[in-house]
């Protein structure tokens, strides 16, 4: 191979990396400054021009597609296959390596390994026979914990139990977890590589052989890696391996799964000599994007410094949108994305638009301003809104409330959140079913009134009953949100959830915007045809269910339709698109509220994950924000996203019907608030001043704190004697001073 050929197309800082000499390196490689190229050419040259032999070679990376792609990238480099290359993700090399040496590291040759699935289900099957609550221990918290223990190269005799009286119970369903997985001869993705390392450690010629057979050792996205990957990284490379790792610090959003970006910085620590290379040059976005985003991460604290650039000319301002409330945001985004296709910019493919938005409860919106208009879409990496689990969860209690005969709809009531009816119970009461021919719900009150069902089987079924009484009850004087919001609260599924969130954050959020949902229905007008008798009137309920059901299998696109693109900003990690629409920038929901109480650790990590977003648009990038939003029931005044204030106002084409004033960008936004807090001259405002005592027709008295924005945006901040603080807007709260 022409070593020329190699290297041609490369900019200087890459063809730095490419061809660096023997030693350690750190490649700082910044968004859509070609890493993957620069990664696999490396490769090709320690193989043509260090003639390094291919078994030398160790290259890791996190994902499997991405291993596929780079290996078919190294052997159209050197023309050849080359099966020494020991390319692909952690988990899939750990496996590798067990299989060669499953007898050291204790297992069958034949062991299997368990998906989330399946993990899942063993530890139901341990919580159930430990004799414990699975509403207490939830099986998929226990799974968390237990991959996270693992991922820290924790056993449980090694974890130091704290002061939670039921952290002990933990470690002990992780003793009986790992018992289990023993006798079945399986292991989990975790074990895969806590496995490995200690087979490692345990047999120090086999740790010496892999040592001096990988004299290279490559890292793709070096800053995702977490406490056990790093180790086993420094463990392979001992004190003869050559260590190339390419990371982005700006770019680290996964610390809930165990990253640690700290890596990054400790490179140059614990592997003496190493040097940094920057990869700054952007081959994606424009000007503008680029300085925005560069301006946005600017602020925080200990990064290792780079700043991104391009040649491709500064391209147009970013747009922001500042909507009345979530519902204008959603129909002003799918418009302009209409209007977009339509003038036939990027070919009119629907699939050049992305929505970006931090949780998934978000997308809904955006889904039923895509129908209104027509347009197919597709949730990136996700269900739609009406297919996922807890959704689900909680229309088969509402379809119950309605239908006491559907058999689907009570299994799964039964089974989230558990009632204690374990299989040999439920199988029971489906036989009972089935002979007497019997829905499996009056099955239930027959074998309760006969003693069929005893002790915590009995107890569940009845609380189920009475629940379903209640709600139905609720159902003639509630109006349907309020419904859906008391059966949330009645049936568990809102306590049940909010502590799942610890292990998949989102759910309760989910639940929630289920219930704005239900409050923004409008039931269709039904048709009648002259000469025909009316149609049989149903109930908003009835009618919430029918538009459920006919929404979950319609509309999403199929996998080669073009279509709108939606997902979180961590699905969007990796990807870019023509147009991105990055909505939903207020406080307390990006950066999310519990960044903000957490500190500077977390607060950082939603920094990045904004920069990660503004940095998937190549050519336009709209940023949205609400005044109002509908969160947990109730609008709420939203304060616009310090990562806004922190782009500089040059770079922003603020978009506003006329007759609205705009909000002030410029001015700068607090650490803790999102626009700043501005005074205002007590002509203009009907003789109200800081300080002053104000009264208001629903919440009485009280005390003028502060006061944010301008014109019609204008927002006071009052202490009230009797509710306590409350932000308000101006021209409609109807203030007068006292």
């Amino acid at each position: 191979m022409d070593l020329t050929d190699l290297l041609s197309g490369l900019n200087p800082h890459q063809r730095e990396a490419v061809a660096a000499k023997p030693g350690h390196y750190l490649v700082l490689a910044g968004a859509g400054s070609g890493k993957t190229s620069v990664l696999t050419k490396r490769i090709a040259y320690l193989v043509e021009a260090e003639n390094i032999w291919p078994h030398a070679i160790l290259a890791v990376t996190f994902t499997n597609k991405a291993a596929a792609e780079m290996r078919l990238r190294i052997e159209q480099l050197l023309t050849q296959p080359h099966r020494g290359l020991w390319i692909g993700t952690f988990h899939g090399l750990a496996n590798k390596l067990l299989r060669l040496h499953f007898r050291e590291a204790g297992l069958n040759e034949s062991f299997q390994i368990l998906d989330q699935d399946d993990q899942l289900r063993m530890l139901k099957r341990v919580v159930a026979e430990m004799g414990l609550d699975a509403e207490r221990f939830a099986p998929k918290q226990a799974m968390w914990l237990i991959n996270a223990w693992k991922d820290e190269g924790l056993r449980p005799d090694a974890i130091q139990a704290g002061n939670h009286r039921q952290e002990p119970i933990w470690i002990d369903i992780y003793r009986a977890y790992e018992t289990a997985c023993r006798r079945s001869s399986v292991v989990d993705f975790a074990e895969l590589l806590l496995r490995c390392q200690e087979v490692l450690l345990e047999h120090p010629a086999l740790l010496a052989h892999y040592q001096n057979r990988f004299s290279h050792i490559l890292v793709d996205e070096f800053q995702d890696t977490n406490t056990l990957q790093y180790a086993w990284i420094r463990l392979l490379a001992g004190e003869r391996a050559q260590v190339f790792v390419v990371g982005d610090d700006d770019q680290s959003i996964y610390s809930w799964r165990g990253a640690r970006v700290e890596h990054m910085q400790r490179f140059e620590r614990d592997f003496p000599g190493a040097k940094t290379i920057k990869l700054e040059q952007n081959y994606r976005s424009t000007g503008n994007i680029l300085a925005a985003a560069n301006a946005l991460i600017a602020n925080n604290d200990g990064r290792m410094g780079k700043a991104l650039w391009t040649d491709a000319g500064e391209g147009g301002k970013i747009n922001v949108f500042g909507a009345f409330d979530d519902q204008e945001e959603a129909r002003f985004t799918v418009e302009k994305i209409q209007k977009t296709s339509d003038a036939g910019e990027a070919n009119g493919d629907l699939k050049a638009h992305a929505i970006l938005y931090r949780s998934n409860a978000q997308s809904r919106l955006f889904e039923e301003a895509l129908m209104q208009k027509g347009l197919p879409y597709r949730v990136y990496g996700g269900l739609r809104f009406f297919e996922r689990a807890e959704i689900k969860d909680a229309l088969s209690y509402l379809r119950l409330m309605q239908n006491r005969e559907d058999d689907v709809a009570l299994e799964r009531a039964i089974a989230t959140p558990p009632k204690g009816i374990g299989e040999k119970s439920l199988e029971s009461l489906r036989n009972r079913a089935k002979s007497g021919g019997l829905s499996l719900f009056a099955a239930i009150v027959e074998a309760l009134g006969s003693s069929g069902l005893s002790g915590r089987a009995k107890t569940g079924a009845t609380a189920l009953i009475l629940m379903l009484e209640e709600c139905t009850a609720a159902a003639r004087e509630q109006e349907l949100g309020d419904l859906i919001d008391t059966m949330l609260i009645k049936s568990g599924l809102n306590t049940h959830y909010q502590r799942v969130d610890r292990a998949e954050e989102g759910r309760a959020d989910n639940l929630a915007e289920l219930v704005n949902t239900a409050r923004r229905f409008t039931p269709p007008i039904a048709d009648q045809v002259p000469g025909e008798a009316p149609p049989a009137e149903q109930t908003p309920l009835q009618q919430f269910l029918a538009y459920a059901a006919l929404e979950a299998g319609d509309h999403q696109s199929k996998p080669w339709e073009d279509s709108v693109q939606l997902m979180t900003l961590h699905s969007a990690k990796g990807l870019e698109f023509p147009f991105v629409y990055l909505v939903g920038l207020e406080e307390g929901l990006f950066p999310t509220q519990r960044a903000s109480e957490d500190g500077t650790t977390a607060l950082e990590e939603e920094r990045r994950l904004a920069y990660v977003g503004i940095t998937r648009a190549r050519q336009v990038l709209t940023i949205s924000h609400a005044e109002s939003r509908r969160r947990h029931g109730q609008y709420q005044l939203q304060q616009p996203s310090r990562f806004i204030g922190e782009i500089p106002v040059n770079l922003l084409n603020q978009i506003r019907p006329k007759a609205r004033a705009r909000p002030n960008y410029s001015s700068g936004y607090g650490s803790n608030y999102g626009a700043p807090r501005q005074r205002y001259g007590e002509s203009a405002n009907m003789g109200l001043k800081l300080g002053g005592r104000v009264k208001h027709q629903m919440f009485g008295e009280g005390l003028l704190i502060s006061a944010e924005g301008e014109g019609a945006y204008l927002r006071v901040e009052v202490k009230f004697d009797s509710v306590g603080m409350k932000w308000l807007q101006l021209a409609s709260a109807g203030l007068v001073a006292v």
